[in-house]
């Protein structure tokens, strides 16, 4: 108990630290001219398509996709790509030597043409930028997290602001009113405002607040701390997903787990009149949690897999669980969720969907024979994908969300190992991003 205090407060202080201001950087970067008003763009604006991570496209997908490009990043990637509204590419990686003239290992920020994959610029991160957030807008203006920073570019590569935090972002979404909720793996909370970096709402700690009177003088823990345990929901990584937000009521979700816990918490808090209140928590995610949570369309639920191999419904208002289905394998990522159709994702296992009955789930189609490498999505007109390994090679297959048939197949040359994100354009474009670095790009067969 004592020890788990004791990393509260010095993630406390280290909010102290980076409380004191926010970071002008110099650039071309202008920010007078953006229209504040404007919210996350169309295509993927954030890792699992919006504030709900449901992992679902309301455009209608091709079943009939061809290869268009693909490309190495020069380093892993550990979190999915998001693609802006005129279809540019951001994704971050850890690489051996940055961007071009760059020494030694450090993390960049890649953003690409969707019509040729050709880069449009690379700017240099921290070492754990791989793992951290992201999201984009409506002007293609990037909002990425690093060690120790909110960044904000434009869509050019140039710096807007830079907003200090302690931690690293590993979750960005944007909230009803217009501003970027961040929220860090050590559990440090902020949003700011979109247009200059400052913050909107005092800081809250999903830790817990410290005492000054008891414990004084205490360290900051190093900003990547814990990072390497976020993508399987491990003891070390207290906030490991990508926070689920209700845009109307301003609620949201996280999963927490405090120091020395072996179970994960489900916290709705909620952002408005510009402070940030925790409304309720469960400690019901067995072994950590394994996926961010995932809200149904309209609200009411909210969905969560664990580490035990369970996928888990609870109802949003008060946190009790309304069923659990066992799975047979740990889910990642975000569960896949349109019309009531659940299709989670994983780095093991199978395909399988899910009908949510309210007071139980069904299986509504599994594919025994189509192993899991990554986070499937849906789309409209019926149409999913999921990146599956054949052989010994990995395939982004394209399926019949009604009954999991395959409608086609297309193989990621050379990739290996399973996928970090599946993100649709705009124009129904699909990009798939491996963990070992290379990015997939497919476009609609016209």
């Amino acid at each position: 108990m004592r020890r788990a205090r004791s990393r509260g407060l010095a993630l406390r202080a280290g909010a102290a630290v980076g409380a004191m201001g926010v970071l002008a950087l110099t650039g071309c970067g202008s920010t007078t001219l953006d229209d504040i008003k404007v919210g996350p763009g169309k295509g993927w604006p954030v890792a699992y398509h919006d504030a709900r991570n449901s992992g679902a496209s309301g455009i209608t997908g091709s079943r009939h996709l061809v290869p268009a490009w693909s490309r190495p990043l020069g380093g892993p990637a550990a979190t999915p790509t998001i693609i802006g509204p005129g279809g540019q590419v951001f994704v971050t990686s850890s690489t051996a030597a940055g961007c071009v003239g760059d020494t030694g290992p450090t993390g960049a920020l890649f953003a690409f043409q969707m019509p040729t994959g050709r880069k449009r610029f690379c700017n240099p991160m921290g070492p754990d930028a791989s793992a951290a957030g992201a999201a984009v807008d409506g002007l293609d203006n990037v909002y990425v997290g690093d060690n120790g920073g909110l960044f904000s570019f434009n869509a050019l590569g140039q710096p807007r602001w830079r907003t200090p935090v302690a931690g690293v972002p590993v979750s960005v979404q944007f909230t009803s009113d217009g501003n970027v909720l961040s929220v860090t793996q050590s559990g440090q909370i902020d949003v700011v405002d979109r247009q200059t970096g400052k913050l909107t709402a005092a800081t809250f700690q999903a830790l817990g607040e410290p005492d000054f009177l008891q414990e004084v003088n205490l360290p900051r823990p190093p900003d990547g701390q814990g990072i390497g345990d976020c993508g399987a929901g491990g003891p070390l990584c207290p906030v490991a997903n990508v926070s689920a937000l209700e845009q109307n009521s301003g609620r949201f979700y996280l999963t927490v787990r405090k120091p020395g816990t072996p179970a994960a918490a489900l916290v709705a808090l909620r952002y408005a009149d510009k402070q940030i209140r925790q409304e309720w928590s469960v400690d019901i995610l067995a072994d950590g949690s394994a996926t961010s949570p995932t809200l149904s369309g309209d609200g009411k639920t909210v969905y969560v897999g664990d580490n035990s191999g369970r996928l888990l419904a609870v109802d949003a208002a008060d946190g009790h669980t309304k069923w659990t289905q066992p799975l047979g394998f740990a889910p990642r990522g975000a569960v896949s969720a349109q019309d009531g159709l659940l299709i989670p994702g994983g780095d093991e296992g199978h395909l399988i969907a899910l009908r949510d009955n309210d007071g139980s789930a069904e299986i509504a189609w599994e594919r025994k024979d189509l192993e899991l490498r990554g986070r499937p999505v849906q789309t409209g007109g019926d149409t999913g994908y999921v990146v599956s390994s054949i052989g010994d090679t990995l395939h982004l297959i394209t399926i019949d969300t009604r009954n999991g048939t395959t409608l086609a197949s297309a193989e990621l040359p050379g990739a290996q190992g399973t996928t970090v994100g599946t993100a649709v354009s705009a124009k129904g474009d699909v990009v798939v991003t491996s963990r070992i670095g290379e990015l997939f790009a497919f476009k609609p067969d016209e």
